[in-house]
């Protein structure tokens, strides 16, 4: 539900609201958060609401120590796992210096900035998260293990299952949230699960995959579990990917998609060090379905991109190689100007893979481009690309490279 200043201060005092969270993240895609009393409200809304920057990750240290939060009012939400008399409710912010001026570390603003030069070429671009994560249990003092919940498979159901109930309580309370979960089921690795969304525009989807994340930890926790979102949790067990389903409208009517997929397979290598910013995530891709090279096929699961069989408003691309370590808002910044690239140029999709690029001999493997294989690599690919520098702030970049 999308919601003004005047209706988020009019529900506050009718629904006995005592605390408004103002989330944000740092630019890793970390949710962070302050909490105002409803009196401050108005305040947060004409002003904003001071916090350090210094202390936050990426955030320029001392030298950019005071920022301002100002809280959009679309994103309002109550958190439900919190108490009924008294209630918590929470929205999304940008971050500004004191003088108004947009942070340039703000990867929500940055989101924004992309969404708002697509919308003036004429495009609008749509995203769906199918986020994985593991399930661990805890040790006598409450501090995570690496044994998984369970040892169940691929849509495994109750009893090998065990995870079933705390999927069915992170949906419903998504749910309460105007967060719509499509589907949820049991991944391939022990305790591993999977909750996947509706597509929604790109703002909407990285502020829900951000609250996800959120939901997730806190429900598993309320179980007496650890929900993990590493790349590589186990080392000989499937990875936890972050697989973006993306489509693009456009006001000519006609259908992009082929363009749009060409522009992200040219500049995802720059992308990585973005879309997979941890030394674990380079554990993951290669490997359990995860894609090392730079291809594409219809329906093929050891492509980056895959395009799954659906018709009309679901027709998208699936592109698989990002993971949980990603943070959503530039994920999907970098992705909308890649696609814009693709639309603009008329780049042409290469040759369909239709084969198990796992499986395929060296010879046939020689003539993909190979994704990035260690951070280090990623961050020089990233440091020389104009494609990057061109659409982060240089700030953003060094952040990344370090």
């Amino acid at each position: 539900m999308k919601y003004t200043k005047e209706e988020v201060m009019q529900f506050v005092e009718e629904e006995d609201v005592k605390f408004i969270r103002l989330a944000f993240c740092d630019v890793f895609g970390k949710q962070k958060n302050i909490s105002v009393m409803p009196d401050q409200l108005q305040r947060a809304f004409d002003f904003g609401i001071a916090i350090d920057g210094s202390a936050v990750d990426g955030f320029g240290g001392d030298v950019y120590s005071d920022l301002l939060l100002h809280p959009d009012p679309d994103t309002l939400s109550i958190l439900p796992w919190r108490p009924e008399h008294g209630k918590v409710v929470r929205m999304f912010c940008t971050v500004t210096y004191p003088d108004g001026r947009h942070f340039e570390n703000d990867t929500r603003s940055i989101l924004i900035n992309a969404v708002d030069k697509a919308r003036e070429e004429g495009y609008e671009f749509f995203f769906g998260a199918e986020m994985e994560f593991y399930l661990f249990k805890l040790d006598e003092n409450g501090e995570p293990t690496n044994i998984p919940h369970d040892k169940a498979g691929y849509m495994d159901v109750a009893v090998a299952d065990k995870g079933e109930n705390v999927r069915r309580e992170i949906c419903l309370t998504l749910e309460q949230m105007g967060i719509y979960p499509e589907s949820s089921h049991h991944e391939e690795g022990p305790g591993q699960n999977e909750i996947d969304f509706r597509y929604s525009d790109a703002l909407s989807a990285a502020d829900h995959t951000v609250a996800f994340a959120n939901v997730v930890s806190t429900i598993a926790a309320r179980n007496g579990l650890y929900a993990s979102f590493s790349p590589r949790p186990l080392e000989d067990k499937p990875g936890n990917g972050l697989h973006i389903n993306m489509s693009v409208k456009s006001k000519d009517g006609k259908d992009h998609r082929t363009s749009m997929i060409a522009g992200v397979l040219e500049h995802v290598p720059e992308m990585t060090a973005f879309l997979n910013p941890v030394e674990e995530s380079y554990k993951r891709l290669g490997s359990n379905k995860a894609p090392k090279y730079v291809s594409w096929s219809s329906e093929n699961r050891s492509q980056l991109v895959r395009i799954p069989a659906a018709y009309g408003e679901y027709k998208r691309a699936e592109l698989r190689s990002p993971d949980p370590s990603a943070n959503p808002y530039l994920a999907f910044a970098l992705l909308i100007y890649a696609g814009l690239d693709g639309i603009k140029n008329e780049t042409e999709l290469p040759r369909p893979a239709n084969i198990n690029l796992h499986k395929a001999d060296e010879k046939t493997l020689s003539a993909y481009r190979r994704l990035p294989k260690t951070r280090d690599e990623a961050i020089k690919i990233a440091e020389s690309s104009k494609f990057i520098a061109e659409h982060l702030p240089e700030m953003m970049i060094k952040t990344y490279c370090k």
